[in-house]
């Protein structure tokens, strides 16, 4: 058993040096008490990275896609509050994608989350993606580990402009594929799982970063 929605949103970016402490102040105490009360999402967390990558992982799990294009959800993104119109800017290199959940394994959270952005080699979706399913699996099992997850994103929905988009400067980047592994111990989540992802049919470019959980929001 892995994660009981259907959809999640991921993003990773970076934020203006210096106004880290405000974007933290904002995102626990504001942001995510205000996405986690609109109808259909069901969790958030922040982590902050560990080594080199991205600054920050924002991630929500919702019920399912549809949850993205809601009116409620929308009208939050058109009409963001004071405190977001002031601290959006400062937000950085935004790689924000919505996704489908393609394979969920494991229970809990684990402190730990190693995140591998890759796309499939052309005509290798469908194995790359039955392989995946089977390792999510196994890596949920693992010692170290407690669950792993298969990201697929939706282009169309992720390319969607709205006010808060506007304020972070435009366009987003946006992830293909993501899996990610999560686990109680540093060592094991971080091993590198590059190799793994081209054998099985990703392309040459894996992405893969290691975060440590700030906040977990119900």
């Amino acid at each position: 058993m892995g994660w009981t929605g259907s959809g999640a949103l991921i993003a990773w970016h970076d934020v203006e040096q210096g106004r880290e402490t405000e974007y933290l102040d904002w995102h626990s105490h504001e942001h995510m008490r205000e996405r986690l009360a609109i109808p259909g999402f069901l969790q958030g967390r922040r982590y902050s990275v560990v080594g080199s990558g991205p600054q920050f992982l924002v991630l929500y799990t919702v019920t399912d896609l549809d949850v993205f294009t809601s009116q409620t959800y929308l009208e939050h993104l058109n009409h963001p509050t004071n405190c977001t119109q002031q601290v959006m800017p400062a937000l950085r290199n935004m790689n924000r994608s919505l996704c489908r959940v393609a394979a969920s394994s494991g229970s809990g959270a684990g402190c730990c989350l190693q995140t591998n952005r890759f796309a499939p080699e052309p005509g290798r979706e469908a194995h790359l993606r039955g392989v995946l399913t089977s390792e999510a699996q196994s890596l949920a099992h693992q010692q170290g580990l407690c669950a792993a997850h298969l990201l697929i994103a939706d282009q169309d929905r992720s390319r969607a402009s709205t006010r808060e988009t506007a304020l972070r400067g435009g366009q987003d980047a946006m992830a293909d594929w993501v899996l990610l592994v999560e686990g109680y111990d540093e060592a094991a989540v971080a091993q590198d799982r590059s190799g793994l992802l081209r054998q099985s049919g990703a392309g040459p470019s894996v992405a893969g970063d290691l975060y440590r959980m700030d906040h977990i929001c119900f």
